[in-house]
């Protein structure tokens, strides 16, 4: 099905709690800009900033359009008071947001928005997601299965996308992609960059999972892997007959109620990424977070399965059991979950304490992220909204 864009451009995972860098760069771009495929820039590896030019021709971008009724957050602004204890060292809440540089933090009382900050940037701001995307390719997948385009997430993703037939895809299921563990030969810190790289060229990148080739049994372990979230991106635009940007729209962004436009990337030949490069504002990330918070719901209609949040943001597997379907989890019984991109982009979600949380940066300048001490001191925020609210 063909379908135009409106802004199109060409431009190992080793440890349990640790997301590997994309060494390519980071983006923010404000709403008022007068091209919405215009960013401004910052190479991690370079630490220099680059045009606006420049940026826009780095990676395609398709406009996603925003709910004409969207989910109201109220500020309520009230003071936190968050210490917290992290490999015997006592750390506050300041600390933590000035070491891992973080422009942009919004956290949410239900619908209360009781703190937000921002340094180097705005409310306005749309932020890139990098690999926090993937927990929105993981709700589209969760609603195509519910809407009866996708059978069954046991199938093999061969069944809907032919063209992987002979690659290391083979057979794999859709499960396996979604509990990274598809027994795709990968090194995260690697084969992530080069895919960014061949979609900054307007490289198709469906070409690229093809070549991927088996390296051990699906199923087994878990092993980070970006072309995964890639491939079910493409599975969503196969399967529903829709562009996958435009799936995004119809079943996600509009009726979760956002209240801005999203810019989703692509590779230019047709495909969007799925695995990064969701650009949208802080407030609209907490929305998508506060869609799980209500089990799916948002302005009272069912957007995602309540099925499939549950499925979702529980261990998928036994060899790793802080990990669901493209979600991190916090583990220890909190029930409390993440969504976690390069650098330190976070959707949290805590609902024991009925809380969420989003943090974000402009620049990527560290390496793997410590999200076991993320997921510390963002519980000790929630534990404060929950102890300082007014009953």
């Amino acid at each position: 099905m063909s379908h135009p864009s409106t802004a199109r451009r060409r431009p190992r995972h080793t440890g349990r709690l640790a997301v590997a860098a994309l060494a390519v760069a980071a983006a923010v771009i404000p709403l008022s800009a007068p091209d919405p495929a215009l960013a401004q820039t910052t190479s991690s590896a370079l630490a220099a900033p680059a045009s606006a030019e420049t940026a826009s021709a780095a990676i395609g971008t398709d406009l996603v359009h925003p709910s004409r009724n969207p989910v109201v957050l109220r500020d309520a602004p009230r003071k936190l008071a968050v210490n917290y204890t992290y490999k015997g060292e006592e750390h506050t809440l300041d600390d933590f947001l000035t070491a891992s540089k973080t422009n942009g933090f919004v956290v949410l009382d239900g619908q209360d928005v009781v703190l937000e900050r921002y340094v180097g940037a705005d409310r306005n701001m749309r932020f890139q997601s990098w690999s926090v995307a993937k927990s929105f390719t993981s709700a589209a997948i969760g609603i195509a299965l519910d809407e009866g385009h996708i059978r069954s997430i046991e199938d093999p993703v061969t069944r809907y996308l032919p063209e992987l037939k002979g690659s290391g895809f083979d057979g794999v299921s859709i499960k396996n992609l979604l509990r990274m563990s598809s027994g795709i030969e990968w090194e995260e810190t690697k084969g992530a960059p080069q895919l960014q790289a061949l979609a900054q060229r307007g490289r198709p990148l469906k070409n690229f999972a093809a070549r991927q080739k088996r390296g051990w049994k699906p199923g087994s372990r878990f092993e980070y892997t970006s072309v995964n979230s890639f491939v079910l991106a493409r599975l969503i635009g196969q399967t529903t007959g829709m562009p996958y940007h435009r799936y995004v729209q119809e079943k996600i962004w509009k009726p979760a109620g956002m209240e801005s436009s999203l810019l989703l990337g692509n590779d230019s030949s047709g495909d969007n990424l799925g695995y990064c490069c969701y650009y949208a504002t802080d407030r609209d990330f907490a929305r998508f977070g506060l869609l799980y918070l209500r089990g799916g719901k948002a302005n009272g209609k069912q957007v995602v399965p309540a099925s499939w949040v549950r499925r979702s943001t529980k261990p998928s597997a036994s060899f790793n059991e802080r990990y669901g379907l493209h979600w991190w989890l916090g583990g220890g019984g909190e029930k409390d979950y993440m969504a976690t991109g390069f650098g330190g982009q976070h959707i949290y979600v805590s609902p024991k304490h009925d809380v969420v949380i989003v943090k974000s940066v402009t620049s990527t300048p560290g390496g793997q992220i410590d999200l076991e001490e993320a997921f510390t001191v963002l519980r000790a925020v929630a534990a404060e909204v929950a102890r300082t609210r007014t009953k």
